[in-house]
């Protein structure tokens, strides 16, 4: 008699295109009307009936699916599915990943019950499916509730606990800060500002502005309220006008379009009134929730004198350096931290809400 050794293997199968379409919100027959308009029953010999009995056992897997992609944790360890790691990695990423469109919608909103009833206004506005604005508002609840309290980077507590790549947690992580802060971010006039923006702006003030800096085993969502304080000390460059004034001007003259220079000697005391102010008032909460209302603030008198973004740019760039010149500035170390530290956020921030 000779002996047989049999292996059943089990392996879960994933279509990348079937479970894209899963993940938009569409319902099997919409898969279905999908694929066969981009013509899979022509390329494959398939009947439509073939391709909807494919769709369904697709759909059906998923379904089981999301009661761990909802705990990425337990699709690492579970059993009941023989995954591949690189399926595992794309079910996971693919599930998370959202609609910059939907996202910039939900900013500011609480993460209540309320809201997520509300999400057919979303699906509405956008032009997705209500079951993916569901399944985005519940990711971004789920992540933040989830790393809120958790000290350190939130950037690698995000990818430790969900398992996704660096720029997707690096997304979720300028979410969850927005929604710690509370920045007011509804008003008429940011509604311009675009998901990328915040991001963009809200990862250039954790760099700078947040404990991360000074105290690692801290929270990089908590802002560094020592910092804010000093910022007060500001003040000082308004009596030094006339000269950080004759400074920029002298830096800027070659580079900036006639119309922004003479924008610039005749309202210079305007612009740095503005932008000192607005460091003076940062340490308070409700202050600092406003911050990008009083950005916008601001660069309503750079528009008032058409100025370019290139422009605006040279700009913030003499207007910091320059500061620096300064006797009150250079002669006092803590004082030029603090000055850089501020105008790293202020500058960046400004421009990319200028370009958007």
């Amino acid at each position: 008699m000779s002996e047989v050794d049999v292996f059943i293997s089990n392996y879960t199968l994933v279509d990348p295109e079937i479970y894209q379409l899963w993940i938009e919100g569409h319902t099997a027959s919409e898969a279905v009307a999908i694929l066969d308009k981009k013509g899979l029953g022509k390329q494959t010999g398939a009947s439509l009936e073939l391709i909807a009995s494919d769709v369904l056992d697709h759909y059906r897997t998923y379904s089981l699916l999301e009661k761990l992609l909802i705990n990425p944790n337990k699709l690492q360890e579970q059993l009941a599915f023989q995954i591949e790691p690189k399926t595992r990695q794309l079910l996971i990423e693919k599930y998370y990943e959202f609609d910059d469109v939907v996202v910039r919608e939900l900013l500011g909103k609480k993460l209540s019950s309320k809201n997520r009833k509300d999400l057919d206004e979303v699906a509405e506005k956008t032009g997705k499916p209500l079951k993916s604005c569901r399944r985005q508002f519940d990711n971004i609840k789920r992540v933040y509730k989830m790393v809120e309290e958790i000290p350190g980077s939130i950037v690698e507590n995000i990818k430790n606990l969900f398992y996704l790549s660096d720029e997707l947690a690096k997304e979720y992580a300028s979410i969850v800060f927005l929604a710690s802060i509370r920045f007011e971010t509804s008003k008429k006039k940011l509604n311009s500002m675009t998901f990328t923006a915040w991001k963009r702006c809200c990862e250039v003030i954790m760099a700078h502005w947040t404990y991360k800096l000074t105290i690692p085993e801290c929270n990089d969502t908590e802002m560094d309220k020592e910092f804010l304080l000093e910022l007060r000390e500001l003040k000082i460059l308004l009596d030094r006008e006339k000269e950080h004034k004759q400074l920029v001007c002298i830096t800027l003259k070659p580079k900036l379009l006639q119309k922004s220079y003479t924008e610039l000697d005749t309202n210079f005391r305007k612009y740095t009134g503005a932008i000192i102010t607005l460091a003076s008032t940062l340490h308070r909460s409700r202050d600092m929730r406003n911050l990008f209302v009083d950005f916008s603030q601001i660069l309503d008198l750079f528009k008032t004198g058409n100025w370019t973004a290139h422009d605006l740019q040279q700009f913030f760039n003499a207007y910091s350096s320059c500061a620096l010149e300064l006797d009150c500035i250079r002669n006092d170390q803590g004082l030029k931290l603090s000055w850089e530290k501020y105008m790293k956020v202020v500058g960046v921030c400004m421009v990319i809400m200028y370009s958007s």
